[in-house]
């Protein structure tokens, strides 16, 4: 009871910091999602990253274990004041103004002016600005020209199987037909595979990293095992990007998806990433985040009205093991259910296939043009 009544006290004086206070003293915007129990701050030039409950946090992608880990307590989130004292003394390009008091402004220096004679006699000099080399641009920033396409599964691996198709020829079938749409648009295209052969799910987002892609797309088909009755009904398209699941149904699908590497032995195999492998990869992917937000959102129009219809919101997230690796923007797409007889019959046709592969396509086109007027913006092009 000593003990329990001593590691209270110890708790109750820990000093902490409201994080919404420490991001207005650091002129940083706040964000929460609840779903993950995660929290950012993103100030001009750096942004911090926490999950409530895990004692680590993400500057500027770079990992580190904090003294604490953050609490969600009376609807405030609280970081240790220890820790805020790292954030605000780490030496950055623009170090944080301190959380605690704010050092008096100096006074600013007397400003000439026109009544100034000083400033009416003084010659005007110009100002010399040497240009900066430009600096190595990161894929989802830079311009869309290298596309990394991978077909699901292959060789011994067959991937779902329905009535009458397997999955892997399925998807290397409208992957070969993506290659010819994006290549006849002048885009550089590489496969993972280009015939029947089976690799290894952390050798495909290594491929693509190889050949410093600018876009990677899985193309796999989804299936469940249930009743016929549940086949006929449970169908559609579904696209996927990394990121922890929000429903036990992504968790399913990643789960059968990731059962490859496990299935066939492959090192250091796993179904489900755990909070805090979520936590490091999330930060080190977070510059990938919106650019594979934005093609899905390419991706929901181009296959809006198609045979395929939309399973739900058409776009999940999860623990994808093939996607995990890839330094660049990211999506899954499940092209629809092979376990239903309607899809699969679909899918199995060479013009459900061109279909399937004119659609991810024009997406394709759809998002590079969106990626290079965002660069418009920026000055970049």
């Amino acid at each position: 009871m000593l003990l329990l009544t001593a590691c209270s006290l110890a708790l109750a004086v820990t000093a902490r910091v409201d994080v919404e206070t420490l991001a207005r003293e650091i002129k940083g915007a706040f964000h929460w999602y609840p779903v993950q129990k995660t929290f950012t701050i993103i100030s001009p030039k750096d942004t911090l990253k926490f999950a409530v409950g895990i004692p680590y946090m993400a500057y500027n992608g770079r990992t580190s274990q904090l003294t604490q880990a953050p609490q969600l307590d009376n609807g405030h989130l609280w970081i240790a004041e220890n820790d805020v004292k790292k954030i605000t003394t780490k030496p950055v390009a623009s170090e944080p103004v301190p959380v605690k008091k704010a050092e008096p402004a100096k006074p600013a220096a007397p400003v000439a002016t026109k009544a100034d004679p000083q400033a009416e006699t003084k010659p005007a000099t110009p100002v010399v600005v040497k240009p900066k080399p430009p600096k190595q641009e990161i894929a989802g920033s830079r311009e869309v020209r290298t596309i990394v396409i991978d077909p699901g599964h292959g060789g011994k691996d067959p991937g779902a199987q329905g009535k009458k198709a397997n999955e892997k020829d399925i998807v290397l079938a409208v992957a070969k037909l993506l290659r010819k749409n994006l290549a006849d648009e002048g885009f550089n295209v590489k496969l993972t595979r280009s015939k029947d052969v089976f690799i290894e799910l952390g050798q495909r987002a290594n491929l693509a990293n190889q050949w410093d892609g600018d876009l990677f797309i899985s193309l796999h088909c989804n299936a469940i095992d249930a009743s016929e009755e549940r086949k006929r009904i449970i169908q559609g398209y579904q696209f996927y990007v990394l990121r922890a699941p929000e429903s036990e149904e992504d968790k399913a699908i990643a789960r059968r998806e990731n059962a490859v590497a496990t299935l066939y032995g492959e090192k250091n195999a796993k179904d489900e990433l755990s909070p805090l492998e979520w936590f490091k990869l999330e930060a080190r992917l977070e510059q990938y985040k919106q650019t594979s937000y934005m093609f899905t959102e390419k991706l929901l129009d181009s296959f809006e009205g198609g045979k395929i219809k939309r399973m739900n919101t058409g776009v999940g997230g999860a623990g994808f093991m093939v996607l995990v690796g890839a330094m660049m923007p990211a999506v899954l797409i499940e092209l629809g259910f092979i376990s239903n007889e309607e899809d699969e019959a679909y899918m199995m046709t060479k013009t459900g296939q061109q279909d399937l592969a004119d659609r991810i396509a024009e997406a394709v086109s759809k998002y590079k043009d969106a990626v290079h007027s965002y660069r418009e913006t920026l000055g970049r092009n």
